[in-house]
């Protein structure tokens, strides 16, 4: 039990990582460093700059049969569980607008899998390709689909004709997008093409800029923005935690366990990998579209807290 705990604590140091860049945005933003518009100006560079460049590196090093294994299958029907459930209340219960329910849903599915999911994965289960099918289905999948629909309503709110060949090519127009398919045509071409370095160095570089900017724009959020006052947002704030950090890992473990009968380790890596709470991206997307920022922002820290004692469990009980 003991040996157990010690191999889960090592993975506290994301937290810590994150805990320290978030809360340095929010001295910046109390000294009055950081304002909120520099805040929107970071979630920007993030979005269209930082964060493509880091997909495309993510995705050119990625092994990508991964993607192919029998334990995907577990983690993908944990992840369309928590989207499906929340989309189905959300109709009867909370009646969110179309972009407000993509909010929700990206938050309710879309796990911390990159500044967080790995050193998770190099900690607790001492690989990290565990994480490679997770970025792939929301960076290829949810990611483009989520954007493409806030593009949408964000076209007919301005009263701006989408027309259908836009609205099919929104995903591939995306930044983000475009960095993951370049990523992945990369990756397919490196046995017989080799990148040189004066291309690669400059987009790593690029890339490692996009966390820290998330991150410390979520900081001068929790201090400058405003604060939540509405107890329906609450309770459905919690509700999203309570699908992202609960039940998407106990319908992994369901699924790994007992319907795809995976070996132990397997059966442990999804389980703890669908711990992960929900990832900053959203924050940006919803920065960028101006949907729900406050209700992203508080969801977001209270997932990521959440699941510190979630992955612990976790990673100690199954290990």
């Amino acid at each position: 039990m003991w040996a157990a705990l010690a191999n889960a604590l090592p993975a506290l140091q994301g937290f810590f990582t994150i805990g320290v860049l978030i809360g340095l945005g929010w001295v910046l933003a109390w000294r009055g460093v950081l304002s909120v518009e520099q805040r929107k100006l970071m979630s920007h560079l993030a979005l269209y700059v930082a964060s493509p460049a880091l997909m495309f590196v993510t995705m050119m090093a990625a092994d990508l049969s991964r993607v192919f294994a029998t334990p995907v299958l577990a983690s993908y029907g944990a992840i369309a569980a928590s989207a499906l459930i929340y989309l189905v209340v959300s109709l009867v219960k909370f009646r969110q607008t179309v972009a407000g329910r993509t909010i929700g849903t990206l938050l309710a599915c879309y796990s911390n899998a990159g500044n967080l999911g790995i050193p998770v994965a190099a900690y607790a289960l001492h690989d990290v390709t565990w994480m490679v099918p997770i970025l792939l289905v929301q960076i290829v999948v949810l990611q483009p689909a989520g954007l493409a629909i806030l593009d949408a309503q964000a076209a007919r709110a301005r009263g701006e004709p989408l027309p259908v060949a836009r609205l099919l090519t929104l995903p591939v127009r995306n930044p983000l997008t475009v960095g993951v398919l370049l990523g992945l045509i990369a990756n397919w071409l490196r046995p017989t093409v080799t990148m040189p370095a004066w291309v690669i160095h400059p987009v790593d570089m690029l890339g490692a800029v996009a966390i820290p900017l998330m991150l410390l724009a979520f900081g001068v959020s929790l201090k400058l923005d405003p604060k939540p006052a509405d107890s329906t947002e609450r309770a459905e704030s919690w509700f999203v935690v309570a699908l992202k950090v609960l039940l998407q890992p106990l319908v992994a473990y369901a699924l790994g366990a007992w319907v795809l009968q995976l070996d132990p380790v397997a059966v442990h890596a999804v389980t703890v990998v669908a711990c992960l709470p929900a990832a900053q991206n959203i924050f940006v997307f919803a920065s960028r579209y101006d949907v729900r920022l406050v209700f992203a922002r508080d969801t977001l820290f209270r997932s990521t807290v959440t699941s510190v004692a979630v992955i612990l469990v976790a990673a100690t009980v199954l290990a």
